[in-house]
């Protein structure tokens, strides 16, 4: 779905361009002219955009028009993200009053006219690339309509409601109970050890909340010396999801040992040790793998208990020692009792009938999958118009196969506004499972360039993001919302992040052990597994990478670990904004190599405790925005003072709430 990607890089880029022409800079290149072109000519496309968002979906050719439309747009962003770093590249330089050679040719007349001479090239093709799009558009009957500008959120979202209320625990006391008597109940001579308890039904039915919830009791846990909690997903390696138990234990990521070393610690922590294990959303039906782990869990007491949440049976056949609890649909009239409790502010349902009559159509809808149930209820919540209830009613999504989650889902997407799609679409650049923190995710955005200034102007783009982030959490986008005081920390349904994955398409890439391939659209890319990234992908797709804007190096054993193959793969990231190493990287100071990326604005590495060093070409980063560092970072270069853009994401924070950010942080390693 290109929609939303074209439409929300127009109305950005008019924005831009639309103080663009007058800026000093852009005088000063003589390039005021061509800029006002291109905004003449974009903004004749931009005017038929949401018209076609909505007609992609039944019309191909559309669909195809936008994906082109969509490169030219990204093009057009890159080159007035050149200009502008090149600008202040120069503003730099003079300020640093350098007198060397090398700076007097690099003011040079000549050296300046052919800077100029390239960009005019550029933007001149990208106006001709527009024209061609543009001359379709009469194709597609479209209809146009006014473009807004202002990018402001116009809502203020209401954060003190109880998200309790979202948890899908209404209609569970019964589940609840019958699983709490299973693990309460005393082992017998000759039940298997250790006993494992699955939970089976299908996404969406709360079996994650449900098996927390029952972890969490009192009554469970004063049968355990030992609680763990560890989210296994899609690819089952014993080495990953060791580390991930141990890490639940004890606190410690352990990314420094080998398979051999991680079983003899795990066995130490579970020695002679009762303890209760939550093993959630297991997808691996290979049972050579769990017979492994199940070994080493038979270290810890007799009395010790496993809880496996999955929506196969086959996983259950596999892991169970006992029968699977098949977690059933909510009944009908809980489903009801939630959705008016997301929907409806308090005393407001007794004052719409109407809606509530409206309501239990939608709910009947839904199949009685909970999570429907509360993502369409959260999307009503205040709205008092029955035009809008009908339209979640009568949703052309229902129409579409399913079993009433994906359908709920496009429609609550559907009803975003548009800024807010593509930021959602983004956050499918982060792995499944990935604990969010407000401000972190903020960054991110602002360096993709999707939060823009408000018509407030004393707003900053970080309250502006701020309340983007506070927007979706407000309709359940995220999950597990916590206010920490000094941040907000929350995870992505799984479900979600497949919305988001599956919306976005070849936009983004997840590298893993399994899939090394990328196409030639891939903008975001999420590296699952090092090794495969470095020796298969990047020799078999090396002309795939100049236009990618994100890489996140997510292996939880360790991320980039020889210097060559990471110098290797920066030079050919000719256009990245955002790069993150979230675990260990085997080198000490960071490439040179990353002066080059000159589009950069923002770096992080904070899990790498062993990178001590940064280079000097740092300072060649003028578009650099963030910057956060890990522990064992020495010392910064002398230029980082140079900095035009350069921010501390907390910089708004006390010392004491950083420490306990960074803790935070720390806790999400794996």
């Amino acid at each position: 779905m290109s929609g939303p990607f074209a439409s929300t890089i127009a109305q950005s880029l008019l924005v831009k361009l639309g103080t663009f022409a007058g800026q000093e800079f852009c005088l000063a290149w003589g390039l005021e002219a061509d800029i006002a072109r291109l905004e003449k000519r974009l903004s004749a496309i931009a005017a038929v955009l949401s018209d076609a968002e909505q007609k992609q979906s039944k019309n191909d050719k559309i669909r195809f028009w936008l994906n082109d439309l969509r490169e030219v747009l990204y093009d057009a962003e890159d080159v007035l993200d050149e200009i502008e770093c090149e600008t202040l590249r120069r503003q730099v330089v003079k300020t640093k009053g350098s007198t060397s050679r090398n700076v007097r040719r690099f003011f040079s007349s000549s050296n300046m006219i052919k800077f100029r001479s390239k960009m005019g090239h550029k933007i001149k093709k990208i106006i001709e690339r527009l024209a061609e799009i543009s001359s379709l558009k009469s194709e597609f009957n479209l209809s146009e309509q006014a473009i807004d500008r202002s990018h402001v959120l116009h809502e203020e979202t209401e954060m003190n409601r109880s998200f309790e209320s979202f948890s899908g625990l209404i209609g569970r006391d019964k589940d609840k109970e019958l699983i709490i008597n299973l693990l309460a109940a005393p082992s017998k001579v000759g039940d298997a050890h250790p006993f494992v308890l699955p939970i089976v039904g299908m996404g969406g039915l709360g079996k994650t909340s449900l098996a927390k919830s029952v972890c969490d009791a009192e009554n469970v846990k004063s049968h355990f010396e030992l609680k763990m909690e560890v989210c296994v997903s899609d690819d089952f390696s014993l080495k990953q999801v060791i580390q991930k138990i141990i890490k639940s234990a004890t606190g410690e990521r352990c990314a420094d040992l080998d398979v051999g070393e991680l079983e003899k610690k795990l066995e130490e922590i579970l020695n002679g040790r009762k303890y209760l294990l939550l093993l959630d959303d297991v997808w691996n039906e290979d049972a050579q793998k769990w017979l492994l782990l199940k070994s080493l869990l038979s270290k810890g007491a007799d009395g010790s208990k496993v809880i496996v949440t999955t929506r196969s049976q086959r996983v259950a056949d596999i892991m169970g020692t006992v029968a699977a609890y098949n977690l059933s649909l909510l009944g009908q009239e809980d489903c009801l009792s939630l959705f008016y409790k997301c929907a409806f502010k308090e005393g407001q349902m007794e004052l719409y009938p109407n809606l509530v009559g409206i309501g239990k159509q939608i709910v009947a809808k839904c199949k009685q999958v909970p999570l429907a149930v509360i993502n369409l209820g959260t999307q009503l919540y205040g709205k008092t118009d029955e035009t809008e209830w009908k339209s979640v009613r009568d949703s052309e999504k229902w129409e579409e196969k399913g079993d009433g989650i994906l359908p709920a889902l496009k429609i609550s997407y559907q009803r975003l506004p548009t800024h807010l799609k593509r930021c959602f679409l983004y956050c499918s650049v982060f792995p499944k499972d990935y604990l969010f923190v407000d401000l972190q995710l903020v960054q991110f955005w602002m360096a993709h360039g999707l939060i823009l200034q408000s018509s407030n102007r004393n707003d900053k783009l970080e309250e502006v993001g701020l309340r983007y982030v506070r927007e979706l959490i407000s309709r359940c986008f995220f999950q597990d919302y916590e206010d920490l005081n000094y941040a907000a920390i929350f995870t992505m349904h799984d479900l979600m992040h497949d919305l988001a994955s599956s919306l976005a398409q070849n936009e983004f890439s997840i590298i893993s052990s399994q899939n090394h391939q990328m196409s030639k659209m891939t903008r975001h890319l999420t590296v699952l597994h090092s090794y495969s990234f470095f020796h298969e992908t990047l020799p078999k797709f090396p002309n795939n990478f100049h236009q990618v804007r994100s890489i996140v190096f997510a292996d939880s054993i360790v991320g980039p670990t020889c210097k060559t193959d990471f110098e290797k793969c920066l030079l050919e990231f000719k256009h990245l904004r955002f790069l993150e190493l979230m675990y260990g990287s085997e080198f000490e100071a960071f490439p040179e190599r990353i002066g080059a990326l000159k589009h950069l604005r923002y770096l992080v590495f904070f899990n790498n405790r062993d990178i001590k060093i940064l280079p000097k070409s740092l300072f060649k980063l003028q578009n650099l925005q963030a910057l956060v560092t890990g522990e064992g970072l020495e010392e910064l270069p002398k230029d980082v003072s140079f900095f035009k853009d350069l921010q501390n994401p907390y910089k708004h924070l006390s010392s004491t709430s950083v420490k306990k950010l960074e803790k935070c942080q720390s806790a999400s390693a794996i």
